[in-house]
């Protein structure tokens, strides 16, 4: 009935095959699993929910979990487009006055026939460049750019772009900040559901975007077998911030790791909210300032030999 209900056709097929399995015998997970294309928490949840013979009520903290991480990550989407349109805008302005402006005035001195500084013949010979070669290098510019997303595709890409997003100043603490938060909600939503630490250790550092938090996590999962806590096993990585291992060290001694573990990610995803909001309102003035500067540059480049041949006339008068 569930299925025959779906608009989109492709997912009611898929429902269609999981009912399909679940009659011959195999369990609800496994026949999400075999599909393909849902993410492991989900069918990991599912097994968890089997096991412990409650699959509602760890289903329910599942679609809380969800509702949770969308409203988080769209907040943050949301404070990133703004800042993102006025550089768009920004880039589009100076495009536009190098590429049509500059030139139209680079006419303008070649008829006149006048002397130009130096600052005033560079630009113009930059400007009259832009416009020439302007479509080759966009061109190029959509090549590497494809490139770019291609290579970002693979293993060592991922890598390399993780690296590149940590390395950042103050960014890179957020992206941290971030996917702690986001491993720690997905932990606690799998140890509330009944599944055991290491399978959920398991499934959470596949659900996280960071490899260098990824493979910390993994490697934590090694040492946890031999009977270490998770929170010197994550200690040991040197990649979880203090405060995160504090309140995992006092949620293993209290016996509340789960609910320790939803105090983290909360903590951080507001501490992510603050930092990014108050950097975003840092960097739009700038943005502005930068581009004033520029604009400013630009028109005294165009219009210093104009006066000049102003003052020149002035003199001669």
């Amino acid at each position: 009935m569930l299925a025959r209900n779906q608009r989109n056709p492709y997912f009611a097929s898929q429902l269609v095959n999981v009912t399909e399995r679940v009659k011959t015998g195999e369990s609800l997970s496994a026949a999400f699993e075999a599909q393909g294309g849902m993410s492991s928490v989900y069918t990991t949840t599912l097994l968890a929910g089997e096991r412990s013979g409650n699959l509602q009520e760890v289903l329910e903290r599942y679609i809380s979990f969800q509702r949770i991480s969308l409203s988080f990550t769209k907040k943050l989407t949301a404070s990133l487009i703004y800042p993102c349109v006025l550089i768009f805008l920004v880039f589009g302005m100076f495009v536009f006055m190098i590429t049509f402006v500059v030139p139209s005035f680079a006419t303008l001195y070649d008829q006149m026939g006048v002397q130009l500084p130096w600052l005033t013949t560079a630009l113009l010979h930059f400007g009259v460049q832009a416009q020439h070669k302007g479509p080759f290098v966009l061109l190029g510019l959509v090549v590497l750019g494809y490139l770019g997303y291609r290579y970002a595709k693979t293993p060592k890409g991922r890598e390399r772009l993780d690296s590149i997003r940590i390395g950042m100043p103050l960014f890179g603490k957020i992206w941290i900040k971030y996917q702690v938060a986001l491993f720690s909600r997905t932990l606690s939503t799998l140890l509330t559901g009944g599944l055991p630490l290491i399978p959920s250790l398991e499934t959470s550092a596949k659900s996280i975007a960071s490899m260098r938090i990824a493979k910390a996590v993994t490697t934590a999962v090694s040492t946890v077998r031999e009977g270490k806590t998770l929170a010197d096993s994550l200690e040991k990585t040197r990649v979880f911030p203090p405060v995160a291992l504090e309140m995992i060290t006092v949620g293993e001694q209290t016996g509340a790791l789960p609910q320790m573990l939803n105090s983290v990610s909360e903590f951080y995803e507001e501490d992510v909210q603050t930092t990014l909001s108050a950097a975003m309102n840092l960097i739009e003035p700038m943005i502005l300032l930068v581009m004033g500067v520029v604009v400013v540059i630009i028109l005294v480049a165009l219009y210093l030999p104009i006066f000049s041949l102003g003052s020149v006339q002035q003199m001669q008068r």
